[in-house]
């Protein structure tokens, strides 16, 4: 498949981040990436299974999570286009711990991972520009993951909503931002119940520390949101 009409998406990973048109060609020649489409509720990766590919989305979103032991799942991450998945996985012989599935329909390109690590014969100049991108995604993916680890050992509901309204205005570079989670999905992202969670949203509203309408969120007082996650990751709600 032609993927020059996803350059610009490409572009947009931190893998293949700022690589010129040439650029791309050349590691699409080399690479030559498995494309494959699928439908809302299909399973890109899943989990107990070997990957030794790096995937890209390039239409679509996906979300990524884990199985608890009761038999219920949480979310670890949900991604749109330029979202990268399996890329740390795909290094280790072992078997992966979370499953991939399309959140909505999707498109997705795979890289092999032997192909990134042992640049070819041609030795593009731009293979070790991503041989320096990779390292540095996985490294931003640890510290992405101890962020989630951080709020999910949050004792109360208040302070997993607080850190996740934080790190979201941060990312916007905005206190205004749109996501792209339902509220559902939210409340699975956060390990909660969904009435829970708008009970809670309710009362921040009603504190004025917050306005909320469906995927939008303004943060009205960050102060207070920031006490209150202190507080909330040592106090039971």
């Amino acid at each position: 498949m032609d993927l020059r009409p996803y350059y610009d998406t490409l572009r947009a990973t931190s893998l293949l981040q700022n690589m010129r048109d040439d650029e791309l060609d050349n590691m699409m020649q080399c690479f030559r990436p498995r494309v494959r489409r699928y439908q809302k509720g299909e399973f890109l990766l899943l989990a107990g299974y070997e990957n030794h590919e790096v995937g890209i989305v390039l239409e679509g979103s996906i979300t990524a999570f884990k199985n608890t032991p009761d038999g219920a799942s949480v979310a670890i991450t949900h991604m749109g286009p330029a979202g990268l998945f399996g890329d740390v996985l795909s290094g280790s012989s072992l078997r992966s711990p979370v499953s991939v599935m399309a959140e909505t329909d999707c498109l997705a390109a795979y890289l092999p991972y032997q192909k990134i690590i042992h640049p070819c014969s041609h030795l593009h100049e731009s293979h070790y520009q991503l041989l320096q991108n990779l390292v540095t995604t996985i490294s931003n993916k640890y510290f992405a993951l101890d962020r989630r680890v951080e709020l999910l050992i949050c004792k109360s509901l208040r302070a997993r909503i607080c850190i996740w309204l934080l790190d979201e205005a941060e990312r916007a570079g905005s206190n205004t931002f749109s996501v792209s989670l339902t509220r559902a999905g939210l409340a699975e992202y956060l390990n909660c119940d969904r009435s829970a969670l708008s009970r809670e949203l309710g009362r921040m509203q009603q504190e004025g520390l917050l306005e909320t309408y469906r995927g939008s969120f303004k943060i009205l007082d960050t102060d207070r949101l920031r006490a209150q996650y202190q507080e909330g990751k040592v106090s039971h709600s």
